[in-house]
């Protein structure tokens, strides 16, 4: 089946979030420097990042909001690989509210909800009045039982207000989110897997993945 990229690729200095710091990339041990403990022609490099987990495109699970929630190493392949994929197109609108979800039958799926403001991405105006899903259509989601949510914009939640129901509801059921995703413009609506899987990480809630669809 053909596979479809939908991660944002991590580089030295590149800002996801504004006040956060931009993941730094570097060489732990050279290639040149390997030289001198291996035969004649036989050299390596071992890379160094020092990052954020909100870095590129990423997954959240329950304990990046809940202390007491399921973080990278808790939650299961099976909550992320390989789940049926729906596509909710929702171009040119802000606010993302309940009625753009319903009649769908997202229960079980990755909704990966596509704003096109990927478009933005490494420029002032990704930060800007982006796309977000207000409370009641995270209530919705919850209640119709989407298996993840992803979105293709700078938050899920509406980033002018100190409030983010839209993490609270989903993350509080169980729910992961992918963020910062990009190319669901290639997808078909429905018809495919979508994968998100983070490393296994204990104590962390948030990490960035290779975010992919296969499509059938």
């Amino acid at each position: 089946m053909p596979l479809i990229d939908l991660s944002h690729t991590i580089e030295d200095g590149m800002v996801t979030y504004k006040g956060l710091p931009a993941p730094l990339i570097c060489d732990h041990l050279s290639r040149e420097a390997s030289r001198a403990g291996y035969e004649t022609g036989t050299e390596f490099q071992i890379g160094r990042i020092d990052m954020v987990g909100n870095t590129g495109t990423y997954l959240d699970t329950p304990f990046h909001r809940y202390a007491d929630g399921e973080d990278l190493n808790d939650v299961g392949l099976d909550r992320v690989a390989a789940l049926p994929g729906l596509v909710v197109r929702v171009p040119d609108l802000q606010a993302i509210d309940a009625d753009r979800f319903a009649g769908l039958d997202v229960r079980g799926k990755a909704v990966l909800v596509h704003t096109g403001w990927a478009r933005h991405w490494r420029t002032d105006a990704y930060f800007e009045d982006h796309p977000f899903l207000t409370g009641a259509a995270a209530a919705f989601l919850v209640e119709a039982g989407a298996a993840l949510v992803g979105v293709d914009s700078h938050n899920i939640d509406d980033t002018r207000t100190r409030a983010r129901p839209v993490h609270t509801r989903l993350l509080g059921a169980g729910i992961p989110i992918c963020e910062h995703m990009r190319g669901l413009e290639l997808l078909p609506d429905a018809g495919f897997r979508f994968t998100a899987a983070p490393p296994k990480v204990k104590g962390f809630g948030t990490f960035p993945v290779r975010a992919f669809a296969e499509v059938a």
